[in-house]
């Protein structure tokens, strides 16, 4: 019986267990370490493949931004027109995502392809525009009316009882104007409406003559740059008025005012809500502040200035060299320090910086700095350039002229 089941079963017996083996340890496959192995270096490879391809094409992408940005352009290509009527005897300024055209007749806002967004008529006989912001006011310079518009049409109508001298806005609509009649200058605030907010008590004698005036984005704070001569010296009074709380209990709104002897100071301006900026024939003086502002620096120049500019983040500047010819561009952040400084030749009637560039142009001229220093631009367009500004794109502008909007790109 006993031989009968030996000869049904087999007895399996286990392997030789492996002397360096622990029990109940699984038995090493040389074959799966192998291929363990074989994974792991395949891995490795494509993961530095795949980093050498990357670097590689980041490389490619530096080289050609530094191709694109590091040159001189000299000549544009013509990609779009958008005509429009009666363009050159209008003014343009770029306002939001569009640009304001004006002239006597009317103002209207054009989108980024020509087509008209709203238009409204009017007469004057030397119109001018001040913008801030998301709004901005037509003035008849020597007259009595203005018309104020934001991105939507117009917020309002404004007549004054006398000729108007200067203009500014706020973001919210509000305007300053500076009034000047038989006698000494008067200068006036009004809501959108026409509203008087405020009438400033000025005397050529006492403050002195207005040269320029500027409101916060607000609208609460108003900076006069006054212009008098005191013991045969001139002397430039530099007035901040507050019609909110700050000012509320101060005599004719005045939070602020400094005296410059022998300083001209015709510019003045804000940059954003909280720094201010005087420019004087010698010096630019900064602001800081947003109820009762203060001097926080004041920069020294060694230069005669020739024209100043400016945009939220930056102060610019053209000044004549001496002893050689040509001028010097300069920027200047909110603090003070000079951040770029090249030197070029031409004469430019138009300024200004859009971003990160700044852009020169008169008649058919035009030239274009990085803020980096980088001389993007130098060149001629085939007509008189009205206005400019980059748009999105490689080297893309719209450049407005007697033939209406046009969209360029730089080339070599």
């Amino acid at each position: 019986m006993r031989q009968k089941i030996r000869d049904r079963f087999r007895i399996l017996r286990d392997r030789e267990q492996d002397p360096g083996q622990q029990p109940g340890e699984l038995e090493h496959d040389p074959t799966m370490q192998e291929l363990d192995a074989q994974v792991k270096d395949y891995r490795k490879r494509t993961r530095r493949r795949m980093i050498i391809a990357a670097a590689a094409v980041v490389l490619v992408l530096v080289g050609v931004f530094l191709v694109i940005n590091l040159q001189t352009y000299t000549s544009v290509r013509i990609i779009d027109v958008y005509e429009a009527e009666d363009a050159g005897n209008s003014s343009y300024r770029e306002f939001g995502d569009g640009v304001l055209k004006y002239s006597r007749d009317g103002i209207v806002l054009m989108d980024r392809k020509g087509e008209e967004v709203w238009n409204q008529s009017y007469q004057m006989q030397n119109p001018m525009v001040s913008a801030f912001g998301d709004a901005a006011v037509v003035a008849d310079k020597g007259g009595n009316s203005m018309i104020v518009v934001d991105q939507e049409g117009v917020k309002g109508e404004i007549e004054t009882t006398l000729p108007i001298e200067k203009v500014a806005v706020s973001s919210q609509g509000i305007v300053a104007a500076v009034l000047h009649g038989d006698g000494d200058p008067q200068i006036v605030c009004y809501d959108a409406a026409g509203n008087i907010l405020a009438e400033l008590d000025t005397t050529v004698t006492g403050n002195g003559y207005p040269l320029d005036i500027s409101l916060s984005e607000n609208g609460q704070l108003l900076l006069v740059s006054y212009m008098t001569v005191q013991n045969g010296r001139t002397v430039s009074n530099i007035y901040y008025y507050n019609f909110g709380e700050a000012g509320a209990q101060a005599e004719n709104y005045e939070v602020l005012t400094d005296t410059y002897e022998d300083v001209i100071a015709p510019t003045a301006f804000f940059m954003d809500g909280d720094t201010s900026a005087v420019v004087g024939n010698d010096r630019v003086l900064i602001y800081r502040g947003q109820d009762t502002p203060s001097l926080q620096n004041t920069i020294e120049l060694d230069k005669q200035i020739k024209s100043a500019f400016y945009s939220p983040s930056y102060i610019g500047l053209v000044l004549k060299n001496e002893g050689e010819a040509g001028y010097e561009l300069r920027l200047y952040n909110k603090s003070g320090s000079m951040v770029m400084s090249e030197k070029f030749t031409g004469d430019y009637s138009n300024v200004k910086i859009c971003g990160m560039q700044v852009i020169m142009y008169g008649g058919t001229q035009c030239s274009v700095f990085t803020r980096a220093g980088v001389h993007k631009f130098e060149g001629e367009m085939d007509e008189a350039i009205l206005e400019m500004f980059p748009v999105f794109g490689v080297n893309k502008y719209i450049v407005m002229n007697a033939n209406g909007m046009e969209v360029v790109r730089f080339v070599k």
